[in-house]
């Protein structure tokens, strides 16, 4: 499987659409590096990838989200809500139960035709071998709230 990249390509002054680990990060220092080189450098935990699922979302990158799903649960395509505009991300809970499962509690704030929506999830994830071999993360499925 071949890893396009992003569909919007990065400012390195923009910041990260997740808020970052620290506040202010760059788009390129945070989410950039997971989603741009995806086949190199995996996001290194569940959070990580959460987070950069996030920021794709914001950009509308449908490659990596698929890319980052699980093939069992994995959809065909995906369809952005035309209008939307993701307001932030807070992560409440990563919880790692073993090296190859952890869950990520977040809440998710949007704002669609001047309606606010939280989407509210407990995730989870499963870190596996990629069709190239490489251990890395992906999102199994989510649990609302």
């Amino acid at each position: 499987m071949s890893y396009p990249s992003a569909k919007h390509k990065v400012n390195t002054g923009d910041s990260c659409p997740c808020g970052g680990y620290a506040a202010g990060k760059s788009f390129r220092d945070c989410c950039g590096r997971w989603i741009e080189q995806l086949a190199e450098a995996p996001a290194p935990d569940a959070q990580a990838l959460m987070r950069s699922r996030y920021s794709a979302f914001v950009r509308e990158d449908a490659s990596y989200l698929l890319a980052t799903w699980h093939p069992s649960t994995r959809p065909g395509a995906l369809e952005f809500e035309p209008g939307i505009k993701w307001l932030g991300l807070e992560v409440r809970l990563h919880r790692t139960m073993d090296d190859q499962q952890a869950e990520v509690e977040f809440v998710a704030r949007s704002r669609l035709h001047g309606r606010a929506t939280r989407l509210h999830e407990l995730s989870r994830f499963k870190r596996e071998a990629d069709p190239a071999g490489q251990m890395r993360w992906f999102y199994l499925d989510g649990t609302l709230y």
